[in-house]
């Protein structure tokens, strides 16, 4: 167990000191070497089959790759973060510290995004097969992947301009949000920035979501379309993406949440401050679990993308496991 710090009361300045590395140092780093390890083995295997295995593009397959880029811009960031968590102080200067923290923020951004993206072109294939949403041409799908980028872009940008770094020497630590009183109002209004995104960008999100695998069901079931089997393959591409936003984004939300209430109305109350910021701190590595398991949504998402899949286990092997598993489930065309 770790020990309780010293600075969990309000410093004579007032506010509350620093919060540094404690908890985050423990639990993090094997958490996030399997976050890389994972995440970079599926999302190879995914660029591999979009870049060499799929011969037509759609536009879901678009929006699909642009997830796997956003997932190698968090996947970059995190081994400079390891390493600075497993010295216990940042080595890699100023300008590294903004740019990895804009890739990690900015990742969870547009993996959140892009997801909707996706769930949302799902539910305009199976709710509404002849509005001319459906219709979109790679052309207008790469342009709506473009807009998407620039909304996840434009809102971290400031985060480049301001400098993160705390301490000096060998205790220097690379955080967004690790003290009261060592923040500007600058600073202030950023943090308070980012703590709305990150609230915000996960509850409209997952309202869509739900939303959408609601209808979808209601609308199968109201149609009788098809056998419940087809029903439930029409389902899993939602599902899948709840399932992400649930494990991987919800942990970041609450503690979130945590440290805004504390902040606004217990601003003396520096053992609760401490508690939610390592708790947000530590839930990071949560955030960076969807790189791994987003494959699950290229799998579900894209039945294109399952018969390259497929077709590629069995350049390995005919008769292996995994290749008769997926075969038995692939869908013959994208619903």
């Amino acid at each position: 167990m770790v020990s309780e710090p010293n600075f969990t009361t309000p410093s004579p300045g007032g506010g509350c000191p620093p919060v540094g590395i404690q908890l985050e140092g423990v639990i993090l780093p094997p958490v996030l070497t399997i976050d890389v390890i994972l995440g970079l083995v599926g999302n190879l295997v995914a660029l591999w089959i979009f870049c060499f295995k799929l011969k037509a593009w759609n536009p879901n397959i678009i929006f699909l790759f642009n997830l796997v880029i956003a997932d190698f811009l968090a996947l970059v960031s995190l081994p400079l973060r390891i390493d600075a968590l497993l010295r216990g102080h940042w080595v890699f200067g100023d300008g590294m510290c903004r740019i990895n923290l804009f890739l990690m923020f900015s990742n969870r951004t547009a993996s959140i995004a892009l997801m909707t993206v996706v769930a949302i072109y799902r539910y305009f294939k199976v709710v509404h097969p002849h509005h001319r949403f459906n219709r979109m041409t790679k052309r207008q799908a790469v342009f709506v992947s473009v807009f998407v980028w620039l909304l996840v872009i434009t809102p971290r940008v400031p985060m480049l301009a301001y400098n993160h770094m705390k301490g000096s020497k060998n205790k220097t630590q690379c955080f967004f949000f690790t003290s009261y009183k060592e923040a500007s109002r600058a600073i202030i209004i950023l943090v308070g920035m980012h703590r709305i995104l990150t609230v915000m960008e996960f509850i409209l999100p997952m309202a869509m979501l739900l939303f959408c695998s609601i209808r979808i069901s209601m609308f199968l079931k109201e149609r009788r379309m098809g056998k419940p089997g087809k029903m439930r393959k029409a389902m899993r591409v939602c599902a899948a993406i709840v399932m992400v936003f649930m494990v991987c984004f919800l942990p970041t939300t609450v503690t979130t949440i945590g440290v805004w209430v504390i902040r606004s109305y217990r601003p003396w109350d520096c053992t609760a401050f401490y508690t939610f910021t390592q708790l947000t701190i530590v839930s990071l590595g949560l955030n960076f679990l969807n790189s791994a398991l987003d494959p699950i949504v290229y799998v579900f998402s894209s039945s294109m993308f399952r018969k390259a899949l497929v077709d590629a286990m069995k350049l390995v092997s005919s008769e292996g496991w995994l290749g008769s598993a997926l075969e038995r489930g692939r869908l013959t065309s994208d619903i």
